[in-house]
């Protein structure tokens, strides 16, 4: 019996990283599979028993852009939106000669442009909404001020000090907790630990809702933490660098009377291998 299958039985993926979030990504834009992705993702994200991944990245077929982008987390549930995972969807389809640069693709937060020029790949998020500043929360005996704003997805920023010096545990302790917090009620939000460095320049690190814990980087919640120091006025004017655990990000957007728009999230792409997955659960 071969237990490993071979090149004929499996559907073919991607194994890319942005930063350190990782992502199976599976090109069905000629929809050869017929799958519920929601099901395999927590097989396949599974670090150690499978391939392991913080979500999958489904390329579809679209009548309204290039391709359509399906994105889900390591828990099986359906994300609105990816900043990372949109940009090695873009790298992939460039590679594939699935779309051109520039591009467009559809998510469920909206259309995305993208552009990819070699290992670097920038995508234009939807413009920013729901954002709440000062929002107080007792958590765990501990007061706390949150920040909170949708980057395509939810995001609740906290300012930190001494960022790296705080343990994983405790981020994914903390995180946890605000997360799933009652006035995050029902959808819950990704949270965001910052520390401003100067103008333009700031550390962030996310726990993610669906990966539920934390991950080596996040477009979406790059692009959160930084609109939201722009906004809180500590943090200096549009572009900022972005130190995650795993690399920089880079974010530009423009303010208009008070608007915050033309939001765009810059950073390389690696494809590690490629290989094939089963669809039996072993």
């Amino acid at each position: 019996m071969d237990v490993c299958g071979n090149d004929n039985d499996g559907i073919l993926f991607f194994k890319m990283s942005g930063h350190g979030n990782d992502f199976i990504v599976i090109d069905d834009i000629d929809g050869d599979y017929a799958l519920n992705w929601r099901q395999y993702a927590p097989i396949w994200c599974r670090r150690r028993l499978s391939v392991g991944a913080d979500g999958i990245l489904i390329i579809e077929k679209s009548e309204r852009a290039d391709f359509r982008l399906r994105i889900f987390n390591a828990d099986g549930s359906e994300a609105e939106m990816c900043g990372n995972g949109a940009r090695c969807a873009a790298v992939l389809a460039l590679s594939t000669n699935r779309a051109g640069s520039p591009m467009t693709f559809e998510t469920m937060a909206g259309i995305i442009r993208a552009q990819v020029e070699g290992d670097r790949a920038s995508i234009q998020l939807t413009d920013p909404t729901e954002y709440q500043g000062n929002v107080e929360l007792d958590i765990d005996g501990e007061h706390l001020t949150l920040h909170c704003i949708n980057t395509g997805v939810p995001h609740a920023v906290l300012f930190v000090k001494d960022i790296w010096d705080i343990s994983g545990e405790e981020i994914n302790r903390m995180g946890h907790l605000i997360r799933f917090h009652g006035i995050f009620k029902p959808e819950g939000t990704n949270v965001d630990f910052v520390e401003v460095l100067g103008p333009g320049n700031i550390c962030v690190r996310t726990y993610e809702r669906g990966v539920e814990e934390e991950t080596m980087a996040c477009g979406t919640g790059a692009a959160a933490a930084a609109i939201i120091t722009h906004l809180n006025g500590n943090g200096g004017q549009p572009p900022f660098n972005v130190k995650v655990p795993e690399g920089m990000l880079a974010i530009d957007f423009h303010e208009t009377d008070s608007h915050i728009s033309d939001v765009w999230l810059t950073g390389r792409v690696s494809c590690a291998y490629k290989g094939y997955l089963s669809c039996k659960e072993t």
